[in-house]
């Protein structure tokens, strides 16, 4: 055959095969996908035939592995099972009618109930917080959960590895679970493996990425919780990972980034919910449950909170964090404050912020003036000029801080803090833990936060945005474009 023949012959099979590529993703991309997420997938594939194919294959497939799944599924039955019958302590009278709905939903999703007689207390200060976690954890006497997507042993958390180190040494039990990826990717990862390791901490890597050991899953599938508990007594969730509020990264330090953060302390029966997924996560990694702990046993608060605790992640069939907060956005009578540093909303979260506008509610949104993730600012940008034009003020916080608190208050009594952002990520891909609370006292205690917020911030206007260069609209709107590759 001659070198045209060849020619030919490469030509044909090129083509068959950039054929036979577009035609198979238009059968394997779009299922069991949002339309946004399918049509990126498409454009990407129908641009980039190759490339394309290989991305999808390394990240196209927003689930864990089967057997991961199936773990999730037999720790979701038997957390059913043992909430079935129970209501812990005495919830407060007088629900507005949406609530216990949500609560049903949310217990169904996620088998855990609505407890009342809690205590639940924010705490803002970023080293403030980690110094409470600190003294609790030296009061206790059986055992300390930590569970953080980001855990680092550093000048700012030195006195929390103290705190385990001085209980482990009486005999307290300290288990640890930290993402895999996050914390091999940040500063600091031997010294924290190091001194866990050395103290006697029984720690494990949450969703490692280790395919010698047979454990792999798509690699940007993370476990974003932050939680800790003590005793079954106490226990903390909110946004703060463990670690300097700069994340000891050279960039961060060099910009003088500070993130900007809010955990809660918690007493009473939720406590044993919090721990439930603390121990759910830890049997995902070990196949094993500790001994000695009892999630029966029935503890009273210091105040009179209803709380529900609500994990979420691909392990769950649903979206569970993202179906509260469309619930709660349609519940909404008077006001609806979310705070999120990644806000890259889905289809149907626009349209219940949009439903709430309409409606005449008070939508306020926080987001930092800058970002230290560029794709996820720019798709967060995208969204502003609707968000202005449904009526939404739109407040950025302060450079150089990072407003990293995640929450959702409405009107006077309700509200959700946790973990979980409100975009695409933190729906689909992360592990999430969320805190449903009910009661006016704790909704106060969020204004006043969302008050100091709005005082170091500056309110973005409609006039403002609509003057931003032509290449930053160019950006803003591929990053929206690429954020939807789920």
């Amino acid at each position: 055959m001659d070198w045209l023949s060849w020619s030919t012959a490469w030509a044909v099979f090129v083509v068959s095969v950039d054929i036979a590529i577009r035609v198979a993703a238009v059968f394997f991309v779009p299922p069991g996908r949002r339309p946004t997420s399918a049509m990126a997938w498409l454009l990407l594939i129908f641009f980039l035939p190759i490339p394309g194919v290989l991305f999808f294959l390394l990240i196209g497939n927003p689930r864990l592995p089967k057997k991961r799944r199936d773990v999730q599924t037999e720790i979701n039955e038997f957390l059913r099972d043992a909430n079935e019958h129970l209501e812990l302590g005495t919830l407060l009278p007088n629900p507005p009618g949406w609530f216990e709905p949500i609560v049903g939903m949310n217990r169904e999703l996620g088998a855990l109930p609505l407890s009342g007689d809690n205590g639940a207390r924010l705490i803002s200060g970023y080293q403030e917080s980690i110094d409470e976690m600190a003294a609790a954890i030296r009061q206790a006497k059986r055992y300390v959960h930590v569970e953080f997507y980001i855990l680092k042993s550093d000048a700012a958390t030195e006195d929390f590895f103290a705190a385990l180190e001085e209980v482990i040494a009486r005999g307290v039990a300290v288990r640890v679970l930290m993402d895999h990826w996050a914390n091999l990717s940040k500063p600091l990862h031997a010294q924290t493996k190091a001194r866990l390791t050395a103290m006697g901490a029984d720690w494990h890597f949450l969703l490692p990425l280790q395919p010698l050991a047979k454990k792999f899953q798509r690699p940007d599938l993370r476990n974003h919780r932050k939680l800790v508990v003590i005793d079954g007594d106490v226990a903390f969730v909110g946004s703060q990972n463990l670690t300097d509020p700069s994340y000891n990264v050279p960039s961060n330090i060099r910009r003088g980034l500070q993130w900007v953060d809010v955990m809660v302390r918690l007493d009473g029966p939720v406590v044993r919910s919090v721990d439930a997924v603390f121990l759910t996560d830890y049997y995902s990694e070990t196949g094993q449950v500790p001994e000695g702990i009892d999630l029966s046993e029935e503890k009273p608060g210091s105040d009179d909170f209803d709380c529900q605790v609500v994990p979420s992640g691909p392990g769950f069939e649903s979206e569970n964090n993202l179906l509260l907060f469309l619930s709660l956005l349609y519940a909404a009578q008077d006001k609806a404050i979310m705070v999120s540093p990644y806000f890259v909303p889905d289809e149907a979260l626009l349209r219940a912020v949009a439903a709430a506008c309409g409606r005449g509610v008070e939508v306020e949104l926080f987001v930092s003036e800058i970002s230290d993730q560029a794709l996820v600012y720019h798709a967060q940008r995208s969204y502003y000029e609707d968000l202005l034009r449904m009526g939404v003020k739109i407040w950025m916080y302060e450079a150089p801080h990072i407003l990293h608190t995640k929450s959702l208050t409405i009107d006077s009594e309700t509200a959700v803090i946790g973990s979980s952002n409100m975009d695409m990520r933190s729906f689909g891909l992360n592990f999430e833990v969320s805190l449903l609370v009910r009661g006016e006292e704790f909704v106060d205690q969020m204004r006043r936060v969302e008050d100091h917020y709005r005082d170091h911030s500056r309110r973005l206007t409609l006039e403002e945005w609509q003057q931003r260069p032509l290449r930053s609209r160019a950006l803003d709107n591929l990053a929206r474009l690429t954020s939807a590759l789920q």
